[in-house]
């Protein structure tokens, strides 16, 4: 992974000196709220509903150990204990003072970390698939060229003060794990067929309040290119994105309003003028930046250990989780093990600090030292040797974080909801506990098969409900919390958003909603077909008249 240099280390450290006065003058009343608003939302400082919350940087999803320890020491003594793992692969931290947090931002910089531009309306952090750098499927590591993105839109004054927020996504496999149609910028990796490496570009894609679907914007970018395309895409925003309406300031409202093809001649032509510039990446810079990534020396493992053969045999319990959260690894005799954050009973997403420590012990012990954040709220460990798996499951188990769910019913992306967010409609974690508990029936859930459920507790779509096999979105209604299902939403190269089934719903009705809807499936399903595959085959009308009688 990437290691900070004396320069970096001196920014980060000098910006927290300087938040720090901030404060200060903040708290003796020398600033007034509104002048202190912009500064603490640029060191990722929000207040919501009960207390202020701390956004903190993972930057592409990618953690040592000592750093996830650091964050469980910050949870212990300046939190309730936990963080919260969110859909952008950052962790936030829910009950911090406001006085505390100059010296949490301290804590972070001992461990090259922070939370610089984890809000306001600037590049937010660069995230990439939680499998990068380690998957089978993979044409190239991502990680090189999110690291320069991120370099390079850190602190950049051309773009601190965008229209709107902006988020990048770059992904390396031939199956899209990021999301990259969902991003105001996606690339995805490409090879030409002179062996060229580069990137297909999409734009314009989004949740929120008017989700969007991105579009290709460019076929093939050659690798050089990235970041003085990326700057091209950036400044036609800058010019002609809105500023006077904070709903229609994303730039997917931009190409909407200029149409694909003429928001591409903007590109294309601001691009005229940087194409070839200083911006250019250089060989020298791709070689420096694949040495910080390069893969941890594998020793020889064999592909077929008898020990872990024996544990799949002996144990059922240990063979579903390996069928289900282990995945397979470009070197032979490893795996890549994700540990569910979506225990019955646990809110998703979050781990407590001893979780924290545990997940890091595991690391160091299995995985070179090495985490990774899933945008699905979940923690990766990416360099396993599959004669570990055995001891690494009961690690794993004794910590709560061995449910083998992954891809399933109650592996539920959720955001915090109207529990903690002042933005939030409606709560999140209570529904997503009443989900968890009707369906926690292991039996089912692996009948059912893969099933992705996203939960949102307003419009802006922080649990990426749009993008849910089944989708949940919290509405008020005459000052009451109700619930919109919408079905059909997917990631990857088939990306779709999901469709509104009609009338919404009260809390206690939702987990029969949700029964409602699997039955229609599994009376409908074809062999080996799953949710999402019959919901296009069958179309919302069966689900529709199921799950309202035909009154809808």
């Amino acid at each position: 992974m990437y290691l900070y240099n004396e320069t970096d280390q001196r920014l980060v450290d000098d910006r927290v000196v300087q938040f720090r006065d901030q404060m200060t003058r903040f708290l003796d009343g020398r600033l007034s709220e509104d002048d202190f608003r912009p500064l603490r939302l640029q060191n990722g400082l929000y207040v919501q509903r009960h207390a202020p919350m701390l956004r903190v940087a993972i930057p592409y999803g990618t953690l040592a150990s000592h750093q996830l320890k650091k964050l469980a020491d910050i949870a212990r003594r300046f939190d309730r204990g936990y963080g919260h793992f969110t859909t952008r692969s950052n962790i936030q931290f829910n009950w911090v003072r406001l006085e505390d947090t100059p010296d949490i931002l301290a804590e972070l910089a001992t461990v090259q970390m922070h939370a610089i531009q984890t809000s306001g309306n600037c590049i937010r952090n660069i995230t990439t698939d939680q499998f990068a750098g380690v998957a089978a499927d993979e044409l190239f590591d991502p990680r090189p060229y999110c690291e320069i993105v991120r370099q390079w839109s850190t602190l950049a004054p051309e773009f601190l003060f965008l229209p709107r927020k902006f988020k990048i996504a770059i992904s390396g496999g031939a199956e899209d794990r990021a999301a990259v149609r969902f991003h105001d910028i996606g690339a995805s990796a490409r090879v030409a067929d002179d062996g060229r490496i580069g990137f297909e570009i999409f734009v314009g894609g989004g949740l929120g309040r008017t989700p969007m679907v991105g579009k290709t914007i460019k076929d093939f970018l050659p690798r050089e290119e990235l970041l003085n395309y990326f700057e091209a895409i950036l400044r036609v925003y800058n010019r002609y994105g809105r500023r006077d309406n904070k709903y229609k300031a994303r730039i997917k409202i931009l190409v909407k309003d200029l149409s694909l093809e003429g928001f591409a001649k903007e590109v294309e032509d601001e691009w005229a003028w940087s194409r070839g510039g200083p911006a250019t990446i250089s060989e020298q810079t791709f070689r420096d930046m694949d040495a910080f990534f390069a893969r941890a020396d594998y020793a020889p493992a064999d592909a077929d250990d008898p020990g872990y053969r024996q544990a799949l045999h002996d144990s059922r319990a240990f063979a579903r989780w390996v069928e289900r959260n282990v995945a397979p690894h470009r070197a032979s005799g490893y795996a890549i093990v994700t540990l569910s954050l979506k225990k019955t009973g646990a809110p998703p997403g979050d781990a407590i600090a001893e979780q924290m420590d545990g997940v890091a012990d595991l690391a160091e012990r299995f995985s070179a030292g090495e985490i990774r954040v899933s945008h699905e709220q979940n923690l990766v460990l990416p360099h396993v040797a599959r004669k570990d798996l055995p001891a690494l499951w009961e690690g794993a188990r004794a910590l709560g974080l061995a449910t083998p769910n992954i891809g399933l019913l109650t592996d539920l992306v959720c955001c915090p909801g109207g529990d903690f967010c002042s933005l939030a409609n409606a709560r999140s974690i209570p529904v997503a506990a009443a989900i968890q508990q009707r369906f926690d029936d292991l039996d089912y859930q692996f009948d059912l098969g893969p099933l992705e459920l996203n939960m949102s507790g307003c419009v802006n779509a922080c649990g990426h409900h749009h993008i849910g096999h089944i989708g949940i979105l919290g509405v008020d209604k005459n000052n009451e919390e109700w619930y919109q299902v919408t079905i059909g939403g997917r990631e990857g190269a088939r990306a779709a958003l999901g469709k509104v089934i009609g009338p919404s719903f009260a809390a206690g009705q939702i987990p029969d909603v949700i029964q409602r809807l699997v039955e229609v499936y599994l009376a409908a399903r074809h062999e080996g077909e799953i949710f999402i595959d019959a919901v296009e085959r069958i179309g919302l009308e069966p689900f529709k008249a199921r799950v309202y009688g035909g009154a809808a």
